[in-house]
């Protein structure tokens, strides 16, 4: 009789240190368009730059895994964007030293044009997506969440 009490116990101390779940979507329907429309594209009036990302699963992780928008500074993504953008760069230049399939382009970054909040939000979270999903490392930062 007190096996089964200490089995009992051990069970409902192993149920209940589950560990947390990331918030959810609040509708299937929200999910299922996140999971299709993997692309991401935004421009200025003047079509001075666009940033075009494909990769699937990165807007459900954009919309449920990343900080929200205003956690960082402006000046803090783009100092970071910099450095993810040259050693993504020197990655593609170098196709026999790093897998070509993750690398296949350039990203033109220029550290002296402002391209506002948004661009440098996304484009920043892309870095942390890919470094988490690919497990890469493009800095000597740690990608976290």
């Amino acid at each position: 009789m007190k096996s089964i009490l200490y089995t009992l116990i051990l069970c409902g101390l192993f149920y209940s240190c589950k560990t947390s779940q990331p918030k959810e979507i609040s509708t299937q329907k929200d999910q299922i368009s996140l999971i299709e429309n993997d692309t991401v594209s935004i421009s200025n009036d003047d079509l001075e730059y666009e940033l075009i990302i494909i990769e699937p699963g990165y807007n459900l992780w954009l919309e449920t895994r990343a900080r929200a928008r205003g956690y960082y500074e402006q000046d803090f993504l783009e100092t970071r964007n910099k450095q993810y953008v040259d050693a993504w760069n020197e990655r593609v230049l170098q196709p026999l030293r790093y897998q070509s399939g993750l690398y296949d382009t350039q990203i033109y970054y220029n550290p002296n044009t402002d391209y506002g909040y948004e661009v440098n939000y996304k484009l920043y979270n892309y870095f942390i997506f890919f470094q988490l999903t690919y497990k890469q490392k493009l800095t000597s930062y740690t990608p976290r969440i």
